[in-house]
């Protein structure tokens, strides 16, 4: 056998193990038995919900990158056959050959100059060159792929795990029942939750109409702002303005208690009404009850994103989480039009 059918066989495998839950032992079935008794895989995981859920994520992320890797090769070797050459040669012709020569000697030395090394310049000069070369290729063959992917169409099938979300204290935002529904667990005084937000709200043009969203509260103990900032959001939406208030607090960062205040009567809220919900901490069981849920889950920083209860692991970049509303897209469309062929990871 080739190794590219060797391949193909042992990715096809694959796919044909991981291609929906349905393939996975049932929850009913027994998982242990103690002294006689038998557990089932339900009730460990109604014990260990956590830790099952991360361990069939971890599994989920190892299989996606096998598909990837198996897409990537059977893409390079179709293209191969297309231009009659050997994968070597067509990485040569398409990645090796194009790029950029190699720097002049006064680029060298200064790369040399910011080098952490005490070895003379002539002894490092070939490993400069050589580690430039190396990343020239890597982003070379990045783009290169990126090629033959745009050009292919591909749609993988593999049913990551989803994780059960509680129900909302607050409507999501967004059309109702849109085919996709992205969760944050969030900290509003949380730096990195502040960054992510332009990109959620370019994420909401680009998918008007499609996406929805929720988001969840998870304080974390080190900011000081952000267990008040969270109970004001569910004080304001006693009186129907939460996603007003999580606006006010996403643009303007100011979260100590009298900005809170002040963001209730920018809002034109009853303020009194507000202030003797926030000072009364009326809503801080809600907030510490969705903080448990992002611990059951196991959730350890913010921001954290799912995406129809898929759990987005990975650089929370604007593409990154596109692509995955994408795959959602297109797995919902592909169940309404053909849900008996799921098992394929590659269409053509």
């Amino acid at each position: 056998m080739s190794k590219s059918l060797l391949i193909a066989a042992v990715a096809m495998t694959a796919i044909t193990t991981f291609a929906s839950p349905a393939d996975l032992p049932p929850t009913d079935s027994v998982a242990v038995e103690i002294n006689g008794v038998k557990i089932t895989l339900a009730q460990v995981d109604q014990a260990r919900h956590s830790s099952m859920y991360q361990a069939r994520s971890n599994y989920y992320e190892t299989a996606r990158r096998v598909l990837e890797e198996f897409v990537d090769d059977y893409l390079l070797e179709q293209q191969a056959k297309k231009e009659n050459v050997t994968v070597p040669q067509l990485l040569e012709k398409h990645v090796n050959n194009a790029i950029a020569p190699d720097p002049n000697e006064e680029t060298l030395r200064v790369y040399y100059e910011t080098a952490d090394t005490a070895e003379p310049y002539d002894a490092v000069r070939p490993k400069i060159i050589d580690a430039i070369r190396q990343r020239r290729i890597a982003k070379a063959k990045t783009a290169y792929m990126a090629t033959l992917r745009s050009a292919a169409t591909v749609a993988y099938r593999l049913s990551p795990p989803r994780a059960p979300m509680s129900s909302e204290t607050v409507a999501p935002r967004g059309p109702v029942g849109a085919p996709v529904v992205l969760t944050e667990f969030a900290d509003y005084e949380c730096p990195y939750c502040q960054q992510m937000q332009p990109t959620l709200e370019r994420l909401e043009t680009e998918f008007k109409g499609k996406l929805a969203f929720v988001y969840k509260d998870f304080p974390l103990p080190m900011h000081a702002n952000a267990q008040k900032a969270a109970e004001a959001t569910r004080c304001a939406q006693a009186q129907g303005k939460y996603w007003e208030f999580h606006d006010i607090l996403t643009t303007t960062k100011q979260l100590d208690l009298p900005a809170l205040k002040q963001h209730a009567r920018v809002l034109k809220l009853d303020g009194s009404a507000f202030d003797k919900c926030l000072d009364g901490g009326d809503k801080a069981e809600i907030v510490k009850a969705q903080a448990a849920e992002a611990t059951a889950l196991g959730l350890q920083g913010t921001p954290t994103f799912f995406i129809n209860g898929r759990y987005i692991s990975g650089g929370l970049s604007f593409e990154r989480l596109r692509d995955a509303i994408l795959e959602e897209l297109d797995t919902a469309g592909a169940q309404r039009s053909a849900p008996a062929n799921r098992g394929a990871a590659v269409q053509r």
